[in-house]
Formats: C-alpha cells, sequence, structure tokens
C-alpha cells in the first residue's frame, strides 16, 4: 500500500450526486485514492436519478468513480450501499451497483 494512504476501519461517504454536473468528482477521486478502509459505506445519494430525470449527465469520470469502486470491492473492501431519497430507484430496481 502507498504509504501516503490514510487507512482506516471504516469510512463513510455520502451525497457525491454522481450524474449531476456540479457533482464534486475530482475531490471524490482524490478522496478515495488517498483512503483505504477495510469497509466503505455509501450512505445515500451517491447516483442522482432525480437530476438524471430530468438531464442525462454521465461524463466518464462518474463512470470512473463506479469503476474505482468496483475495483475495491474485489479487492477485498467490504463496500456497503445504503439507498439514499436521490438513488432510491435503485432499490426498487433490485439493481446493485456494486457486484464485482
Amino acid at each position: 500500500m502507498n504509504a501516503a494512504k490514510r487507512d482506516y476501519r471504516a469510512v463513510f461517504i455520502s451525497d457525491t450526486h454522481l450524474g449531476f454536473e456540479r457533482a464534486r468528482v475530482d475531490a471524490l477521486a482524490h478522496f478515495l485514492a488517498s483512503h483505504h478502509s477495510d469497509h466503505l459505506y455509501l450512505v445515500g445519494d451517491i447516483v442522482d436519478v432525480w437530476r438524471m430525470r430530468r438531464k442525462v449527465y454521465w461524463p466518464q469520470a462518474h463512470s470512473a468513480i463506479i469503476e474505482g469502486l468496483l475495483e475495491r470491492s474485489g479487492n477485498g473492501t467490504q463496500v456497503h450501499y445504503i439507498v439514499g431519497n436521490h438513488d432510491e430507484m435503485l432499490r426498487a430496481s433490485g439493481t446493485s451497483l456494486l457486484r464485482p
């Protein structure tokens, strides 16, 4: 592991609103690159389906975040996704973003 990485037992992230133009994807990517955890809790509104109903916005940077989360999940980090109100449609559809 990179010496610059901070190591935690659990990290909680919420309200990233992927799919929204003003999502702070660069800051999120930097945070994920510099923090390792045994458990990663994604606590609601990770994907902003509400916004995407009006206008679909999904650049490669947003896909890169999801790919990075999938990679973590496949490399031993326990990723827990708790659906919020902006991504509640994912619960109803039975979709799981993080199945490796």
